[in-house]
């Protein structure tokens, strides 16, 4: 593929920048170009994946300086998959967002789309850490900008916190980067596979230090508990497009879990042992139990979505956590399948919020408008985000359960036992939105301005649930392969062409 490697960063930095200077006071322009920008990084992303199927990991050389000297972007079966998937959401959104008109309700929100789109794919496709920090600071003011769009006093409010708390988490990353610098004089991601298994044992105490506080970033990024309470005020102020767009920028916590604790410090590492699974699995089956909870005690519909992405993070960690070639395949799966399911109910309650005086559940309020096509659609993202059947969400945990039976007394009891609490909350939120408006006030419901390109978009998400389910034997196929891969890196070193350690 060679430049088209750096296409997923370049194309969106570019149309971001054209946007502000050249289109900035032309909203139809904006839309035509920005939507047309991510349509080709979609398709960009699906010929990258077709190319790490078929070929060997692919190395881009920033400025033609060889690694581990320079800047490298890595392809590979893994960061392919994940570029897709956020062209394939993206999509959506920007869709949504034009047929609700969110758009229109603040300045930039194209240009700064298409910057959060480049600091994402640059995040899964960055062979460097330092870079890696570098793109999640460039995703953090972007989605600070959305985060913010249209305004209003609690929609800022979460904004500066969530902005707070991840520059600590920003803080911790460059300590840790300067850390595992010192100890290895390297921060090329293959070189570090390399070195970290040959340090002497008077820097693996130091290294271990290093290695706690990047997972402890990563936990940041992924909602991991106690790391997580920037998550349901920052979610459920968000736009509804926007907190639909960040479904996937958890997953770039998760992935980074997943790419350094197989590759630079996996079980197997003396510097570190077991010690990184050890402090991930106790939190990401509390962050599983928290976010159920949160789901059953929702006050209101955005805090319900928010806390059903916690429980979604948390039964990805578990998986992760396992750090084995099953337990790797079965979290990709269900990180596609959540990134699908959590963007679809954002858009769904978003749908309801626009129809209603007001997103609390503590009181019915007259039918919606569309009350049996949304009530359907939200039925479905329940199905999705519970875990029930038939759709992909119960097959990602029976995948995850299946991969950890030999734990399967406790990891089993608290996977089950949350799905029921996050049915119930499901059902009763849909009850208090659905339910009890017909039977309270059976006066003709309001009629509300038609959003076909909404509801495309939202149906598309569910749709995509339905095919990742019809297709989920040749998808975990796929998935199998690569997290094989993955745990054997000698493919991914190889072709970085690192000097040789002396």
């Amino acid at each position: 593929m060679s430049h088209w490697i750096i296409a997923p960063i370049v194309l969106p930095a570019i149309m971001g920048a054209a946007i502000t200077l050249l289109m900035r006071n032309d909203l139809l322009l904006q839309r035509v170009f920005s939507l047309g920008s991510t349509i080709a990084l979609t398709l960009i992303g699906a010929a990258l994946v077709w190319s790490a199927t078929l070929n060997a990991p692919e190395v881009y050389l920033l400025g033609n300086w060889p690694a581990p000297f320079g800047i490298v972007l890595m392809l590979d079966r893994l960061s392919a998959l994940m570029v897709l998937l956020t062209g394939l959401l993206a999509v959506a959104v920007q869709l949504y967002a034009i047929g609700s008109k969110w758009d229109a309700r603040g300045r930039h929100f194209h240009a700064l789309f298409q910057f959060q789109l480049m600091g994402i794919s640059g995040a899964f496709l960055t062979g460097d850490a330092f870079n890696l920090f570098v793109f999640f600071e460039v995703l953090l003011i972007a989605s600070y900008g959305l985060m913010i769009h249209g305004g209003g006093k609690d929609r800022l409010r979460a904004g500066v916190q969530y902005v707070a708390f991840n520059l600590v988490g920003s803080s911790l990353f460059l300590f840790a980067l300067a850390t595992i610098y010192s100890v290895t004089g390297t921060l090329n991601i293959a070189d570090l596979a390399v070195k970290v298994q040959m340090l002497p044992e008077g820097d693996a105490a130091l290294f271990r230090v290093a290695a706690v506080m990047l997972m402890l970033v990563f936990a940041v990024k992924g909602a991991l508990v106690p790391l997580q309470f920037w998550l349901p005020a920052t979610y459920a102020n968000a736009p509804g497009p926007v907190a639909a767009l960040f479904a996937v920028m958890t997953k770039i916590g998760a992935y980074a879990a997943i790419r350094f604790g197989v590759m630079v410090i996996p079980p197997t590492t003396p510097a570190t042992g077991t010690l990184i699974a050890d402090m991930m699995v106790p939190a990401a089956i509390l962050t599983l139990i928290i976010g159920a909870i949160g789901v059953l005690g929702a006050s209101t519909l955005g805090r319900l979505a928010a806390f059903s992405a916690i429980a979604s993070m948390g039964t990805a960690f578990i998986a992760i956590s396992a750090f084995t070639p099953a337990t790797t395949a079965a979290a990709l799966y269900y990180m596609v399948h959540s990134t699908l399911a959590g963007a679809a109910l954002f858009l769904i309650v978003d749908l309801i919020i626009d129809r209603r005086a007001h997103e609390k559940l503590t009181e019915s309020l007259p039918p919606i408008h569309n009350s049996g096509l949304i009530a359907g659609m939200f039925m479905a993202a329940a199905i999705a985000s519970a875990g029930m059947p038939p759709l992909s969400g119960f097959v990602g945990k029976l995948l995850v359960m299946d991969a950890l039976r030999d734990q399967a007394a406790l990891i089993w009891s608290v996977i089950l036992l949350s799905s029921l609490v996050v049915i119930l909350g499901f059902a009763r939120a849909g009850s208090v939105v659905f339910w009890k408006a017909h039977a309270s006030a059976p006066q003709e419901s309001p009629s509300h301005e038609p959003q076909g390109l909404a509801f495309t978009a939202a149906f598309g998400l569910l749709a995509g649930l339905v095919l990742l389910t019809v297709f989920s034997g040749p998808v975990l196929a796929w998935m199998e392969d690569t997290a094989a891969l993955l745990h054997d890196p000698s493919a991914y070193i190889a072709a970085n062409q690192l000097p040789e350690v002396k």
